[in-house]
């Protein structure tokens, strides 16, 4: 395993992370997710390839992604060993102070722990004022509960607002972005991303290998989570004709390299700049695939070849207003 340091917090994370809206009590969320057995054996491989890095959140399957993280972790390593990263968001109050407060208590007792390496906010708050928010994260790091904060999914300005308020009051600025980002979803590359690098903020991408479309030959397949995941079909269905034509190329190179689809996806966030591009894994060959990656080096020419269908897409992940209360599945196909 290679690791990097995660922006300028000094913690130090595996250039993989696993993603655990994977693990959690299926039917309150997803139907796809694993159970308390299959969350233990995911996570357990994962520590054996000496992954450090664990992404879960507060809503993600009610609460129990939080609770199977933890326990497994708790079964498998000492907590210094890892880097446990959750959010805030998708639950009463938002990011108001109140809301993130009481957040924060629930998750670190869901995940066994007296403390989270990163604090990540999930969407940006219509309603909250900024200052309240970041004041609010602030107090946690002080505190010793957070040791450093991230966000999500948002526009360029929101961001660059919040990171604002933070230097201007010499708040806790945010080290890491958890944004949409992949071969077939490459909007943040005209604002978000630039920014975060001009401002030295960590790239750990959500949907890396946009839910399996760039891992495999075929756009959907028969397993439970093709079938029924809703959100995935929203972000990825309806843009199927012109996006095949980019997964073609990744198992064109996949094959003339000897490699398999999901290294050469994932070999291309790297080419890109990413830290740490999450994974969410419901078997462990999976991460045994996802660590292969590290030994794929992709040329500038691959890039280009790779990237070269692209077409603007709407934009999926930044929302323009605050959802309605108790939506958590956001992008979620209607059918």
């Amino acid at each position: 395993m290679d690791y990097t340091s995660l922006g300028n917090s000094g913690i130090e994370v595996s250039k993989l992370c696993v993603g655990a809206m994977s693990f959690g009590q299926a039917g309150t969320m997803h139907d796809w997710t694993l159970d308390p057995a299959q969350t233990d054996r995911v996570v357990a491989h994962a520590l054996a390839l000496g992954i450090n890095f664990f992404d879960t959140a507060n809503t993600y399957s009610a609460g129990t992604s939080e609770q199977y993280l933890g326990a497994a972790l708790r079964q498998h390593t000492t907590r210094d060993r890892v880097v446990i990263a959750s959010k805030v968001y998708f639950n009463p109050g938002r990011l108001s102070r109140a809301a993130i407060m009481r957040e924060i208590e629930g998750t670190l007792r869901r995940l066994g722990t007296d403390y989270l390496d990163l604090y990540l906010i999930h969407r940006f708050d219509y309603e909250t004022p900024i200052e309240e928010t970041m004041v609010a994260l602030d107090e946690l790091v002080q505190q010793g509960k957070v040791r450093a904060l991230g966000a999500s999914a948002m526009y360029a300005y929101q961001f660059y607002n919040m990171q604002l308020a933070a230097r201007d009051h010499g708040w806790t600025p945010f080290v890491a972005m958890e944004n949409h980002y992949n071969l077939l979803y490459r909007e943040d590359e005209r604002e978000l991303i630039p920014l975060c690098r001009q401002m030295g903020v960590a790239l750990m991408p959500y949907s890396a290998l946009a839910a399996g479309r760039l891992a495999r030959p075929g756009w959907t397949s028969d397993t439970l989570r093709s079938r029924t995941d809703r959100v995935a079909q929203g972000k990825y269905d309806h843009t199927q004709a012109q996006d095949q034509a980019i997964a073609a190329r990744v198992e064109a190179l996949a094959t003339r390299e000897g490699v398999t689809m999901a290294q050469i996806s994932l070999a291309w966030h790297w080419a890109k700049g990413v830290t740490s591009p999450i994974i969410g894994a419901t078997r462990t060959r999976y991460l045994d695939d996802a660590v292969g990656a590290l030994k794929v080096q992709l040329t500038a020419e691959d890039v280009a070849f790779l990237e070269a269908p692209y077409v603007p897409h709407q934009v999926i992940g930044a929302i323009d207003h605050n959802p309605a209360a108790g939506v958590t599945l956001l992008d979620a196909d209607p059918k």
